[in-house]
């Protein structure tokens, strides 16, 4: 197993100055947009698009990142802060355009399909917990990137018909999304319940592990199992929860109307009563 110790600077090094630059780049755009309305910026998408950054330098280029070869536990953090909490907080910080291209257009209808975007993430977190796949991880320096890389496509691809309405699931009703995070929870629950039930352990080579924190390897197992069931349902548990507000909120700002391309029911003419307008000039 290749340890992170001979290149774990060089990667931090290159993760750090990546991140930095997009960061750059956010900061850049945002003055932009901020020029074009008169100073004003919403604050709270820079704060969610920075959360967002940071989460992924915790999770790949942080001084704890190299504990994921020697605690399932660490593997799990990883794994949930780069496919369950920074692709929302990235997604709710990045300024909505509108798309000028067509072919844009299109693309974006077919990647961000509903039905795609959870059978991505499904597939990766299966697939890379399946133990000779994430073994791969662990021996590899590149697949160990590549895995990491797919953990937040993934989560970027999932999040984007919850977070931001997109061109291809404008045909599907607004209450899909709560079913759409529901199912997404049976792939995490079946693996997590898994992890925390089985009576051994199921990546072998944890067992070889330093034993950090106290942990033994089936403990760590369990504990892994415990972070990742719970975290999940904590956090689809919020998401479902605000839309649910928002879709039984009886105001509904011209904003989420033109965000969520949703027409506006109440449209019937109201019948202005005439007035006499020699009468009111005489007034």
């Amino acid at each position: 197993m290749v340890s992170h110790t001979h290149h774990g600077a060089s990667e931090s090094f290159w993760v750090s100055s990546a991140l930095m630059f997009a960061t750059f780049l956010y900061v850049r755009a945002s003055l932009g947009v901020r020029s074009q309305n008169h100073g004003k910026l919403v604050g709270w998408r820079a704060g969610s698009f920075l959360l967002g950054v940071l989460s992924i330098w915790i999770a790949t280029a942080s001084p704890v990142a190299p504990l994921d070869h020697e605690l399932l536990t660490a593997h799990m953090v990883q794994h949930l802060l780069l496919m369950t909490l920074a692709p929302p907080l990235i997604l709710l910080g990045m300024p909505r355009k509108p798309l000028a291209h067509r072919w844009l257009l299109r693309l974006a209808r077919l990647v961000t399909h509903p039905a795609l975007c959870w059978f991505a993430a499904a597939g990766t977190l299966v697939v890379w917990h399946i133990p000779s796949v994430f073994m791969l991880g662990l021996r590899s320096q590149m697949w160990h990137g590549t895995e990491q890389a797919s953990f937040l496509a993934a989560g970027l691809l999932f999040w984007s018909p919850v977070v931001r309405r997109s061109p291809s699931n404008r045909k599907w009703p607004e209450s899909s999304i709560l079913l759409y995070l529901f199912l997404a929870t049976l792939p995490c629950d079946i693996l997590s319940g898994f992890l925390v039930f089985c009576d051994r352990v199921v990546y072998p080579v944890f067992l070889s592990s330093p034993r950090s924190f106290g942990l033994s390897a089936l403990e760590d197992q369990q504990c892994a199992g415990a972070l990742m069931w719970t975290c999940v349902t904590i956090v689809y548990f919020i998401a479902g929860a605000v839309f649910t507000a928002r879709l039984l909120s009886p105001h509904q700002s011209s904003n989420r109307s033109e965000e969520l391309a949703i027409p506006q029911f109440d449209s019937r003419p109201i019948a202005v009563p005439r007035t006499n307008t020699h009468r009111r000039e005489a007034v």
